[in-house]
């Protein structure tokens, strides 16, 4: 039927070609951000899943975070450390020197002297061996602590080496000097009794360190496979998309004239009256 009034091929092809455009537009927004799925409208359920994984991936970049700043206060620990069991034996070495009986008092005098002064590189190098503001060689914390979980319901722990003179793993005396051949030998002993107790906390110190780094690249590994899965459910097929764009571009052609052509249909109906 013909009608000025009513023109259901037009209705139908404009139908088609706003359909072609919703697809267009559709294709060319996935085309842009590189989604499939971008917002919540195009897949609720998908959307949702991929926002909680977008989390753990946040979550664990604070882990990261945490677990460098951890290894890094331990390290700093194990290279002061490392620095006193040097000054030790240096010291050991001086102090053995003296505990020699046949040595004058003069050339004595002189070795404590050196001897004192290791000592006191000792006490600055503790005091001073701290990273963002955290000491673990100093005796002021009792341990520290690295996020283990995105959610930060687990945690890593590492213990402090309190390795200040006198303490309980360098046993030399803050104050300690000889000025016999007596006192030197004494200090030997308590020097070495002092590296084997270092030894042992270096050690301890490493196995932490060593911890924060395993747990630290095993982060990376799950955040790179979760990322990895948030991609898997959201990302577009360019390749894909792109054929797709092609087609829906010939459709869109095609439809704006079999528009222009049932448009046209009406105005058949003048030569009935000619």
């Amino acid at each position: 039927m013909l009608s000025v009034n009513t023109n259901a091929a037009a209705m139908v092809a404009l139908q088609n070609l706003n359909k072609t455009n919703m697809d267009l537009a559709e294709t060319q927004s996935r085309i842009n951000t590189g989604l499939n799925v971008s917002g919540a409208k195009d897949d609720g359920g998908i959307f949702a899943i991929a926002q909680r994984m977008r989390s753990q991936v946040a979550g664990f970049g604070v882990v990261k975070q945490s677990l460098d700043l951890s290894t890094s206060m331990v390290d700093v620990g194990i290279a002061a450390g490392e620095a006193i069991s040097d000054l030790l034996i240096e010291m050991k070495e001086k102090a053995l020197a003296a505990a020699d009986a046949s040595l004058d008092t003069q050339s004595r005098t002189a070795l404590n002297e050196d001897f004192k002064s290791l000592r006191d590189q000792i006490t600055t190098i503790v005091s001073n061996a701290e990273f963002n503001g955290t000491n673990i060689i100093n005796n002021s914390v009792t341990s520290i602590s690295a996020l283990a979980n995105a959610d930060g319901t687990n945690s890593i722990r590492i213990s402090d080496e309190n390795l200040s003179l006198g303490g309980g793993v360098v046993t030399l005396a803050a104050t300690a000097s000889f000025a016999t051949a007596g006192d030197a030998s004494t200090i030997v002993t308590t020097i070495e009794t002092s590296l084997d107790n270092l030894n042992q906390s270096l050690a301890r110190l490493g196995t932490g360190s060593k911890s924060l780094e395993v747990h630290n690249n095993f982060v990376t590994k799950l955040s790179d496979a979760v990322e990895q899965g948030i991609g898997a459910l959201v990302d577009a097929d360019l390749a894909k998309e792109s054929a797709r764009l092609q087609s829906l571009q010939t459709k869109q052609q095609l439809g704006v004239q079999a528009l222009s052509i049932a448009n046209q249909a009406p105005s058949t109906i003048l030569s009935f009256f000619q």
